[in-house]
């Protein structure tokens, strides 16, 4: 059997980055920069008013207090998004909004509320250090400067921070498309009423909640039966439509697991024996240049295996830099008894307690229990050489959410 690392160093080795594509800045959350943002202009690009207040120079307010205030002629009013035409000179201010630009002269805003107003002038109550208030040219972000590198995941500061620089359109990593397919004479539709021998298909919902949450976009492909005929057809009908397949189920031994005969007819692919609890069945391979993912068909084990191989290969596929989850250290609140032989995934419920993370399991591990996967939010990783565990202990963990 391959261990779990020897699997996914596999997958990642062969799959690359989808191209890169110009998209709107609207368009551009949540995907990864293809190239640096690097700025044309100064950020703020002049100097301009951090208060609502009186743009004057400093040093006609040295030795200002309440006590003994300062009037300044008021020579005019300055609003955001008007240019000052005319200079500050010895003993004027001028009635400045916030962000607006400093008139020439000027070195310190006073705010209003350290001002009296009178007909015409301005009383000072207080000195303030010159450039107090003002916040200058180039502040933030300075001509030339790589503002935000590629391959950074883009969220609402960066787009933010991209329009600022008026950056319109943005070269990104495209959205890879993923094929969901679930196998099985036994499944149906989520709408129907169960029948004798029948249960409803949750693993393409799983799967595509877990598409949708890698930033990937899905695309279900339906339930398709135990015949050869229906898979294969299937599957080349929607090679040109997605980057991605994701089947589940038909990956083990039983007779009417047909999906190993139809994956290697059609395509190049490697069936495996993971040394993972849960998960141990897996297949991958390429389906015409594109990747195919078959994972076991219990509920659990879709999720642990899409985890540790979709996951990462999708993020890689998509630009990103970072491709694993966050992985901490914790103590157990309660034993966890196992052979060893095989890395296990056990669903815990992790909190912060006591100045560190401490984890309980979710309760029975079997890989039919979905219900392990609702309750816990992060998996405990105990590597193959690992026996029994007692509480106290310390685990590495792996936040799912």
């Amino acid at each position: 059997m391959l261990n779990v690392d020897e699997a996914r160093n596999h997958v990642l080795e062969s799959v690359g980055k989808l191209p890169l594509i110009e998209v709107p800045l609207l368009e551009s959350l949540g995907l990864v920069l293809g190239e640096d943002i690097i700025a044309k202009d100064d950020i703020p690009p002049f100097d301009n008013s951090a208060m609502d207040g009186y743009a004057l120079r400093q040093r006609d307010i040295e030795g200002t207090s309440e006590g003994k205030p300062v009037s300044l002629r008021v020579t005019g009013d300055l609003p955001a998004g008007k240019a000052p035409t005319d200079s500050v000179a010895e003993g004027e201010a001028v009635r400045i909004m916030t962000g607006a630009p400093v008139p020439a002269g000027a070195d310190t805003v006073v705010p209003v509320e350290l001002t009296r107003a009178a007909a015409g002038s301005v009383l000072i109550l207080e000195e303030l250090a010159a450039g107090a208030n003002i916040r200058e040219a180039g502040e933030d972000v300075k001509v030339g400067q790589i503002v935000i590198a590629a391959r950074t995941l883009v969220g609402p500061s960066e787009m933010g921070m991209m329009a600022s620089l008026g950056c319109a359109k943005v070269k990104c990593f495209r959205r890879a498309v993923i094929g969901i397919i679930s196998t099985g004479d036994e499944l149906l539709p989520v709408g129907e009423e169960l029948r004798p021998g029948k249960i409803r298909d949750s693993n393409s919902y799983t799967v595509y909640g877990m598409v949708k949450e890698a930033g990937a976009e899905p695309l279900r492909l339906g339930i398709v039966a135990d015949q050869a005929g229906a898979l294969e057809k299937t599957i080349l009908d929607s090679v040109d439509l997605v980057d991605v397949f994701v089947t589940s189920g038909g990956v083990s031994v039983g007779d009417y697991d047909m999906v190993k005969d139809v994956l290697g007819k059609i395509g190049e692919m490697n069936f495996w024996k993971v040394a993972m609890r849960p998960g141990k069945p897996q297949a991958f391979g390429q389906i015409r240049g594109k990747p195919l993912f078959g994972l076991p068909g219990n509920p659990v084990s879709v999720m642990v295996s899409f985890e540790q191989f979709v996951r990462p290969a999708l993020l890689k596929m998509m630009g990103r830099a970072q491709i694993y989850r966050p992985q901490v250290k914790a103590i157990l609140d309660s034993p966890i008894g196992r052979k060893r032989g095989r890395a296990e995934f056990i669903r815990v419920i992790a909190e912060w307690r006591d100045g560190g993370y401490r984890v309980r399991v979710t309760g029975p591990q079997g890989s039919g229990i979905l219900n392990s996967m609702v309750k816990g939010n992060a998996l405990a990783i105990l590597p193959e050489d690992t026996g029994r565990l007692e509480a106290g202990e310390e685990v590495t963990i792996e936040f799912l959410r």
